[in-house]
């Protein structure tokens, strides 16, 4: 009788972890192709209206199509997507620029990276308040600095030497995330475990874009507000090159998802290591990775990826990730649940 108990349950157990589970891997049509994400996390069907469903989804078709406006017309994969982040970073639906999360202390800050695959160079900003664009701020120091990556106030002077443009840090002020963090602020102080959890779970809404140029180089790029609450200055895996961006001449990956984990498991170059070392596919690298390594140790997310032969992968170990994505016959095709079948 125990044994068809802790049968049961195990099978219990299986099914309802693997129902958090979405490999989606798309083959190649021949050209320029675009990838994007814009966070992982509990998306559920329930908790959406059929307008929420529609703005995401023509945000995200607005996104793709911007990208892929440039590489249709011969522009290179770090030109698609930073057009492609800029759009999602432009809108409150993102937790990415003007629509990015609150800190502990009721403020707003953001960090970006972004890593050109073909000749390995790489830009990212930590903790900026008043920078517009972060992901710009991110290419800026990849193209005009000798560093990799700028923090804090220094981002925010480097970017002004740049002549990007800056804002009063209410810019990004909106009234959703502020009631994310009042909503977790409360569930703290009462220890209500489930609206704890509930709110914690706002974290997720990172943005990222892969693409692939018509020279076959691929770019990867991500933008985030970070976590709901965070404290002390914390920073994700977003602006860290090789955790939650990393491209080479082999494929390019962006992340979203709980970004200790991904720091600590170098999730994004992990499946660029599994491809070249291994030779595995590019399906198979990113099921590996966030499929069994995170779920194995807890780490919610997921990553957008591309190789230089135009597979994509979209894989995530959570309800749901707003994600979508844009080959040769010019069609953005855009998701945010699990792909049933």
């Amino acid at each position: 009788m125990k044994k068809c108990i802790l049968f049961f349950v195990f099978l219990s157990f299986f099914v309802f972890d693997h129902a958090r589970l979405c490999a989606q891997n798309i083959k190649p049509s021949g050209g320029p192709t675009l990838v994007i994400h814009g966070g992982a996390g509990t998306i559920l069907r329930e908790n959406m209206t059929p307008e929420d469903e529609k703005a995401y989804h023509t945000k995200l078709k607005e996104a793709l199509n911007a990208g892929y406006n440039i590489l249709n017309s011969g522009g290179t994969s770090e030109d698609a997507v930073i057009a492609a982040i800029m759009i999602m970073e432009d809108s409150p639906l993102f937790n990415a620029g003007k629509g990015a999360v609150f800190t502990n202390e009721g403020t707003n800050e953001m960090d970006a990276s972004i890593m050109n695959g073909g000749d390995g160079s790489a830009g990212a900003i930590a903790g900026v308040k008043t920078i517009k664009n972060p992901i710009l701020a991110a290419q800026a120091v990849k193209n005009n600095s000798e560093h990799v990556m700028m923090s804090g106030n220094g981002a925010e002077q480097f970017a002004a030497d740049q002549n990007l443009e800056l804002v009063d840090p209410s810019y990004f002020f909106t009234e959703r995330r502020k009631m994310q963090l009042d909503k977790l602020k409360d569930a703290e102080k009462s220890n209500e475990e489930g609206s704890i959890k509930k709110w914690k779970d706002y974290k997720y809404g990172t943005v990222g874009a892969v693409a692939l140029d018509k020279n076959g180089n691929i770019c990867a790029a991500t933008s985030t507000g970070g976590m709901t609450n965070k404290k002390y200055g914390r920073i994700g895996d977003a602006p860290v090159i090789g955790a939650g961006t990393f491209a080479n001449k082999i494929c390019g990956v962006s992340a979203t998802g709980h970004g200790e984990y991904f720091i600590r498991n170098v999730v994004a170059y992990d499946i660029a290591a599994i491809m070249e070392y291994k030779k595995v596919p590019l399906g198979a690298a990113t099921e590996n990775v966030v499929m069994e390594k995170l779920v194995k140790i807890g780490g919610g997310g997921g990553v957008v990826a591309l190789d230089v032969k135009g597979n994509i992968s979209m894989s995530f170990n959570t309800p749901g990730m707003y994600r979508g994505y844009i080959q040769k016959e010019g069609k953005a095709r855009t998701y945010i649940y699990k792909i049933e079948g």
